[in-house]
C-alpha cells in the first residue's frame, strides 16, 4: 500500500528588498536566490554554480554581500536584501555600475551582477582601495571572459568618482583627473605603467 507524501510545511516569511516589503509563503529549504528570481521577478541576481564558488548570486542582507545561493529565505525573514536592481537611485546608475559601463568591465556579463554588487561592498568598507585589496575583495567572483583587468579598472573609477579625488589605489597621485572612458586613464591603471 502506498503511502501519501505529505506536502512541505510553508513558513510565513517578511523581507524588504529594495526598500519594497515582501510576505510570502515559502518551503523551508527555498534558497533566497531563488525566492529573488522565481518569486519576486528580479533576475539580476544570477544563478550561477550552486555550489557558492562563483559569486554570480551575491546581494546585500541586512548590509552585508552575501551569496544568495547559501542563504534559506526564512534565514531572511525579517531582514532587509538590497539586489543589483537596488543600487540605481532614481534611473541613475551606481558609481560602480557606471564604472563597469565606462571601463568596459564586462564581456558576456553573466558574473556582473555579482561583481558589481561585491565590488560596491568594497567600496563601502574601503573607499580608496589598493589593486591588490580590489583583487583580494573579488577572489569569490569568477569570471571567464574578461580576464579581471577591466574589472580591476571599474572599480578604481568607480572609487574615484565616489571620492572625487585622483585615481584610486594607483598611489600615482594624479590629482583631480576625472577620466570619460578608458582612452583618458592614458595608463594610470591596475597593471599598466605611467
Amino acid at each position: 500500500m502506498a503511502t501519501a507524501v505529505p506536502m512541505a510545511t510553508r513558513i510565513p516569511v517578511r523581507i524588504s528588498v529594495n526598500g519594497t516589503e515582501y510576505a510570502a509563503e515559502v518551503e523551508p529549504r527555498l534558497l533566497l536566490v531563488h525566492f529573488l528570481r522565481d518569486n519576486l521577478g528580479l533576475t539580476g541576481t544570477h544563478v550561477g554554480c550552486d555550489t557558492s564558488q562563483c559569486g554570480a548570486c551575491v546581494v546585500y542582507l541586512d548590509g552585508k554581500s552575501v551569496k544568495s545561493c547559501t542563504v534559506l529565505t526564512v534565514q531572511a525573514d525579517g531582514g532587509e536584501v538590497q539586489t543589483i536592481e537596488g543600487l540605481a537611485k532614481d534611473g541613475v546608475y551606481d558609481p560602480v555600475q557606471q564604472g563597469f559601463w565606462e571601463m568596459h568591465g564586462l564581456q558576456c556579463g553573466y558574473c556582473t551582477p555579482g561583481m558589481i554588487m561585491s565590488a560596491h561592498s568594497l567600496l563601502q568598507r574601503t573607499p580608496n582601495p589598493s589593486e591588490e585589496e580590489i583583487r583580494h575583495a573579488l577572489e569569490g567572483n569568477l569570471c571567464r571572459c574578461t580576464g579581471y583587468q577591466n574589472i580591476v579598472k571599474a572599480i578604481q573609477y568607480a572609487a574615484n568618482q565616489m571620492s572625487g579625488a585622483g585615481v584610486s589605489g594607483n598611489g600615482s597621485g594624479a590629482g583631480t583627473h576625472n577620466p570619460q572612458d578608458v582612452g583618458d586613464w592614458k595608463g594610470e591603471l591596475a597593471g599598466e605603467s605611467t
